[in-house]
């Protein structure tokens, strides 16, 4: 059971638990009507330290197609975190408000923090580097609708890997399943953290700094913005910025059911000549990313289908 539970980082649930969601968001993909009201008279609470558009108003999107309601922020200067409360005291209080919270934060290990003070069900929309878990059970239910598993992947994870939590977060899941595989396409100052790899069976992935050459092998393909926000150094942020660009030309090289997902806001990384490619996938990512987060806080707050 998932009622009542936190979810900080995709580990937290159990690959069953995981495909329960999944099942449960296709469902409600087939037939959203049907669960138009599950939620009516809950609350949650959308706590955004750190700018957002597609995850703070999925989740927001989420919870009035199901029928309840929203409160919160959309950044940390219109709460009393402007004046000095703590991260801890605004959880108390608002725990004392709500069903549910969703909180995004900058700095990495904030949502397990708040989690110790939470009396209602707490979900990380992302925290600094370290995880983002909604966006991978978006990435999960992509890959499984459009794939139809997750089993037997050759994955390409390209551009900032060394702060990108979304490729944290994928790998670890996708980790779990069977039989996949990892490219890991990085510049050498922004390669995935050794702490991640470590998790991973040796012959399960590669690196390389080069795109046209691990293209023509990937089944899917995960494309990452490099985020200026992570970098203390602006020269290098600069420097590293437009390292991989995905154009028509290079996909010319990749398979022909190799999907581009990418969790978006994109800059540079892909080119907007590829998206009518059918293979680009990455706005289907984002409306999948409602569905799969109506399925988590039913889930969380124990509802169903009013019969």
């Amino acid at each position: 059971m998932l009622k009542s539970r936190n979810l900080i980082q995709p580990e937290d649930f159990s690959i069953k638990e995981i495909d329960e969601i999944l099942s449960l968001a296709e469902d409600i993909m087939k037939n959203p009507s049907a669960y138009s009201r599950v939620c009516e008279g809950k609350l949650m609470a959308t706590l955004f330290y750190e700018p957002s558009t597609r995850t703070r108003l999925s989740f927001e999107a989420a919870m009035k197609r199901l029928g309840g309601e929203i409160i919160g922020f959309s950044e940390p200067n219109s709460s009393s975190v402007s004046k000095g409360e703590s991260l801890g005291d605004t959880i108390r209080v608002v725990s004392g408000y709500v069903d549910i919270i969703a909180m995004r934060h900058p700095v990495a290990g904030a949502a397990s923090e708040a989690a110790q003070y939470t009396t209602v069900p707490f979900i990380n929309a992302g925290d600094g580097g370290n995880q983002h878990p909604t966006q991978t059970l978006t990435d999960l239910l992509t890959i499984k609708s459009l794939k139809g598993t997750l089993h037997n992947h050759t994955i390409g994870l390209c551009g900032d890997l060394k702060y990108g939590r979304t490729v944290h977060s994928l790998v670890k899941a996708m980790n779990r399943y069977e039989n996949n595989k990892f490219v890991f396409i990085a510049p050498e100052e922004l390669k995935m953290p050794e702490y991640i790899k470590g998790e991973i069976k040796t012959n399960s992935y590669c690196e390389t700094t080069h795109l046209d050459e691990a293209l023509n092998n990937l089944d899917l393909l995960y494309m990452t913005r490099v985020q200026g926000e992570r970098f203390s150094d602006k020269d290098e942020y600069e420097r590293l910025r437009d390292t991989y660009i995905l154009n028509k030309e290079k996909m010319n090289n990749a398979k022909e059911d190799m999907l581009v997902l990418h969790p978006l806001p994109r800059v540079n990384e892909i080119s907007t000549d590829i998206d009518n490619d059918d293979r680009a996938v990455y706005f289907k990512q984002a409306t999948y990313g409602m569905y799969v987060r109506m399925a988590l806080i039913m889930k969380l707050l124990g509802v169903d289908i009013q019969k």
